[in-house]
Formats: structure tokens, C-alpha cells, sequence
């Protein structure tokens, strides 16, 4: 099968539609992971010791199973207890949940690497527990963690491919329906690798800034 430019120029439109869909889902995705593993972190320090284990283990069991599989549950079986949700939102929160227990994890290392002596100050100055975290601790710990997080955020940005299972009209759903409506497969599946690419090595190009403005990413 000979590549058709004509073929391209038509599909273009739909496949742009798509890689909208896949970045509004990876930024929305991305929010919902920061904010949910600044949470788990943030619980599993607590002394309260039910809370603590609780949330590692929740955290532990979703890190443990397939993202797809709990694209699954998320979207096809909570209906069935009357939680009914669009694609879209329930691709989100898929997403937010899975990568916000790997976030977590940069932030329990970044809260660590808090010098012990900055705890000290804040409860020798009789700062309270809300305003050690807000003004001493996480404005320290956040910036040397921003270059790890944006390497999870780029690695859930190529996990969105995998929406297209619960029907998200994402870049990968959009070339399927294409290549199934004019059983013409060469064309919309190369323009999506070549989107992720493309748009892969722009993150890198960031992630490299990241890196040199705020510190090397721990391997």
C-alpha cells in the first residue's frame, strides 16, 4: 500500500481533534496526580498509625495493578453501583489515581530530604503544624521535585493510548475509527506515532531544562 498525501490532508483534521483530547487528558490527568499524591504522602506521615497503613496499602494495590484494568473498573463496573461517569472524566481520574501513587513517592523523598534541622526551627519559633508545612517545608521540598514529576507526567502523557478502551475519543481511538472506516491503516497509525513523538521530544526538551534548573532526577 502506497502512502496517500491526499489521504492524510483529510484525516488531519480528526487526528488534530484527537491529540487535543490526549493533552487536555494528560494536563487534567497530571493536576489530579499531584494534588492526589501530595495527599497520600501527606497521610502516610500522619500518627495516626489506621490512616497511615490504610492509605499505603490503597496506594500500594492501585501501584500493584494495571492502569488498563482500572480503566476498566473505573469506567464499566461503577455504574453498576451507580457511579456513571463520561469518558473522559473517568480516563482523568484513572490516570490522576494511578500516577498519583507514584507521585507520592517524590514527594515522601522530597519531604525526607528536608533538612531535620528546618523541623526544629519551625517548632522552636511555635510555628503550628499548617504553617511548618505551608511556609517551611513544602516550599523547600517541591522544587528539587519538579524534574521527577515531570518525567511521571510524560510517561502518563504516552500511557493515553490506553483511554481508547473506554471509548475516549483520544489521538489513538481517533486513528482507529479512521483506519476501520476506510480500511486504510498506514497513514493514521504512523501520524499517531509520529504526534507522540513529536510531541515526546518537546517534553524532553523541558524535562532537560527541569533538570538543569532544579537538580538530576534520581534514577
Amino acid at each position: 500500500m502506497d502512502w496517500d498525501w491526499n489521504f492524510v490532508w483529510q484525516i488531519m483534521p480528526t487526528l488534530i481533534q484527537g491529540v487535543k483530547i490526549t493533552i487536555l487528558a494528560t494536563l487534567l490527568g497530571s493536576v489530579l496526580a499531584a494534588i492526589v499524591g501530595l495527599g497520600i504522602a501527606l497521610a502516610r506521615r500522619s500518627p495516626n498509625k489506621a490512616l497511615s497503613r490504610t492509605v499505603g496499602w490503597a496506594a500500594e494495590f492501585i501501584r500493584g495493578t494495571p492502569l488498563l484494568v482500572q480503566l476498566y473498573f473505573i469506567f464499566y463496573v461503577l455504574p453498576d453501583i451507580g457511579i456513571l461517569l463520561p469518558p473522559l472524566v473517568a480516563g482523568v481520574i484513572g490516570l490522576g489515581l494511578h500516577y498519583g501513587t507514584y507521585t507520592a513517592e517524590v514527594y515522601r523523598a522530597g519531604i525526607e530530604n528536608v533538612p531535620r534541622g528546618q523541623w526544629e526551627a519551625a517548632k522552636a519559633c511555635n510555628l503550628s503544624a499548617r504553617q511548618t508545612w505551608t511556609h517551611i517545608i513544602i516550599p523547600q521540598a517541591i522544587p528539587p521535585m519538579i524534574p521527577a514529576l515531570a518525567n511521571y507526567f510524560i510517561a502518563m502523557f504516552k500511557e493515553t493510548p490506553l483511554l481508547s478502551a473506554i471509548t475516549v475519543l483520544e489521538l489513538m481511538n481517533q486513528a482507529k475509527s479512521v483506519a476501520n472506516t476506510y480500511y486504510r491503516y498506514l497513514e493514521p497509525i504512523t501520524l499517531v506515532g509520529a504526534f507522540f513523538l513529536a510531541i515526546s521530544l518537546c517534553s524532553v526538551v523541558l524535562l532537560r531544562w527541569l533538570e538543569r534548573r532544579y537538580g538530576k532526577i534520581e534514577r
